[in-house]
């Protein structure tokens, strides 16, 4: 199980630090449970220095695909394993929709994540128009395969897939745990064509869409459910630190 904190554009310096400290005392060190943050760049190397020891990984939400140059506001695998990242989000649904990011330009950048030893947490969804189309199972189909195009993974533990239903992010809607379920041995199915049966069965598979302490214990006991991609809720010490404790719980049902 990993549970991963996208805190998005929130929280200055001095908000980071205490929110940092907060979690690392109420989360614990649970027993079957991976736990992540990711603040924004300009909070992670004071978040590192509160989280080295604890046994959280840092994470950051987004890199560009070159290691150094004239690329004006980004920022690279090598910055970002200096200040300590373990993890890097790619291709979220607001990186997608707002920025214009492709599946092409994930590919590129979980190439390059690889590369300097960072783990991508690759993320794919679909739309409710999508959904209600009734096409969302080739759309998301489509994002895994082009996303992880050319990528090459020895072990499990080198990849993280993030399943995020765009219509249930930030809108307190929540997918019922049957589309959940359908969507994730969907992805399952296509990890396994692509990486075999070891690689593809190991590798965890997130669910991102408005994850809460009351509905993350059902959420994480469904199939190929191995963990949260957490949004608003991680903001909060407390409800971060449930909704490790529920994910805990359920790997202790599931395995």
């Amino acid at each position: 199980m990993l549970v991963a904190g996208n805190w998005k554009m929130n929280l200055d310096l001095a908000a980071a630090r205490q929110l940092t400290a907060g979690i690392v005392s109420t989360v614990g060190k649970p027993k079957n449970t991976h736990i992540a943050i990711c603040p924004p760049f300009v909070d992670l190397d004071a978040t590192y220095s509160i989280l080295h020891g604890s046994g959280i990984k840092l994470g950051a939400q987004n890199m560009y695909h070159l290691d150094s140059g004239a690329y004006t506001g980004e920022v690279s695998a090598p910055m970002l394993r200096a200040v300590g990242c373990h993890y890097v989000i790619l291709g979220h649904s607001e990186r997608r929709e707002l920025f214009g990011e492709t599946n092409q330009s994930v590919s590129q950048k979980a190439i390059q994540a690889k590369t300097h030893k960072l783990v991508p947490i690759v993320c794919v969804g679909e739309s409710l128009a999508q959904r209600d189309a009734g096409v969302h199972e080739g759309v998301v189909e489509e994002q895994v395969r082009q996303s992880l195009e050319s990528l090459h993974v020895g072990e499990s533990s080198e990849l993280v897939v993030a399943y995020e239903p765009v219509w249930a992010i930030g809108t307190g809607r929540t997918a019922s745990p049957e589309q959940v379920t359908q969507m994730h041995t969907h992805i399952r199915s296509i990890l396994v064509e692509l990486f075999g049966q070891k690689i593809g069965t190991g590798i965890d598979i997130l669910y991102g869409g408005s994850v809460k302490p009351n509905n993350a214990l059902e959420l994480f006991s469904q199939p190929n459910v191995d963990g949260g991609l957490i949004g608003g809720a991680s903001l909060n010490a407390d409800d971060f630190a449930s909704i490790v404790a529920s994910a805990d719980k359920a790997a202790t049902i599931r395995f």
